[in-house]
């Protein structure tokens, strides 16, 4: 090999073995700035926080989750009856009360439904150490249960029956409601026939009170209680219920308060969605994270905020995808040079 040779070959060996380390270092910081991109907040991202972020999508960002507590059944403790040509269907409610001295065939419930932010029953895991309270007339003074009606929250640890009646909903193999208990109630029997039932409206107090609204009043006054109706969209003022008079040839009527919790989208910045579902058998349910309570402003959020939700890194949505760290990532300028560096390579190779 002449002299000419050899200087031509370790220049191309030089050049060569600087675009490989170039290369590698490029490389590195490729790797290095697509995880500081990924993990934006310093944080690293795992599988667990992947399914925390899934849930509340899936959920689209409740407070808590809908109770899920399928009525009883031909043969369970809390089956009661059913009209012989389907008409209705009756579970037992332990704070069913009888009258004495029983004064006629009058009867009648009074109501607490707590929804979430999608309108879903719940039982209020969310809102500890809360409570309804609804005022009742002289009429029910003889009730346990009644003057007032006092319901505390969560229904699954203070009540060994949280919920008795399925008052909203409909399913083509049930006469009444969707097949799921949703209200907290008391019932009574023995009043005049000819009398009236009268509740005040509901007043909530205690550590989540102003994360709990009073949306308004489900009343219907006769024989049977149509199940089809939605318990936020049909709710009326106070003022337009109020209390009811049996009608004429009718010896039953039921009120239903209705309450809603109140959310907004930041509460949810650790991505979890809330309570798990009840069981249904009135056990305590699975403990959750009241880190995610409601702030209780309920300002500018008619519910649906919480569908917008929060995103995978619990921002409002509009933001943690377009972070300034997103620019560390190397976009083309990175292959462009080492294109560039192999070229001047074989170019010095071919002189």
């Amino acid at each position: 090999m002449s002299g000419k040779d050899r200087r031509r070959t370790g220049r191309t060996v030089a050049v060569v073995g600087a675009v490989a380390v170039l290369a590698g270092v490029l490389a590195t910081a490729f790797l290095v700035g697509g995880t500081a991109a990924v993990g934006s907040d310093g944080a690293p991202d795992s599988d667990a926080t992947a399914f925390e972020s899934s849930a509340v999508q899936s959920t689209t960002g409740v407070s808590e989750t809908a109770s899920e507590v399928p009525v009883p059944e031909p043969g369970d403790e809390y089956y009661e009856a059913a009209a012989p040509d389907g008409s209705w269907i009756s579970y037992i409610n332990t704070r069913d009360e009888y009258r004495d001295p029983y004064l006629g065939d009058g009867s009648g419930k009074l109501c607490v439904t707590l929804v979430n932010e999608a309108g879903e029953p719940v039982v209020g895991e969310s809102v500890p150490n809360t409570t309804a309270t609804m005022s009742t007339g002289d009429e029910l003074e003889w009730h346990s249960q009644a003057d007032p009606i006092t319901v505390e929250y969560p229904l699954t640890d203070n009540y060994e029956q949280p919920l008795d009646s399925d008052q909203f909903g409909t399913n083509s193999e049930l006469p009444q409601g969707d097949g799921y208990l949703d209200s907290h109630c008391i019932e009574m029997h023995g009043q005049p026939e000819d009398g009236t039932i009268e509740y005040g409206e509901v007043e909530v107090d205690g550590e989540h009170a102003d994360d709990v609204e009073v949306v308004g009043y489900v009343q219907q006054a006769h024989d049977a209680w149509d199940t089809d109706v939605d318990p936020v969209e049909d709710a009326v003022p106070y003022e337009d219920a109020g209390g009811w008079t049996y009608e004429p040839d009718g010896t039953h009527g039921q009120a239903v308060a209705v309450l809603q919790l109140t959310a907004n989208a930041d509460e949810f910045e650790d991505g979890e969605s809330g309570s798990e579902p009840t069981d249904g058998n009135g056990d305590d349910p699975s403990e959750t994270d009241q880190s995610n309570e409601t702030d209780g402003n309920g300002s500018d959020d008619d519910g649906t905020n919480a569908s917008d939700g929060a995103d995978s890194n619990g921002a409002d949505g509009g933001e943690s995808s377009d972070t300034d760290d997103s620019d560390g990532l190397p976009g083309f300028g990175a292959a462009v040079a080492v294109t560039a560096l192999a070229a001047v390579a074989v170019g010095v190779a071919r002189r």
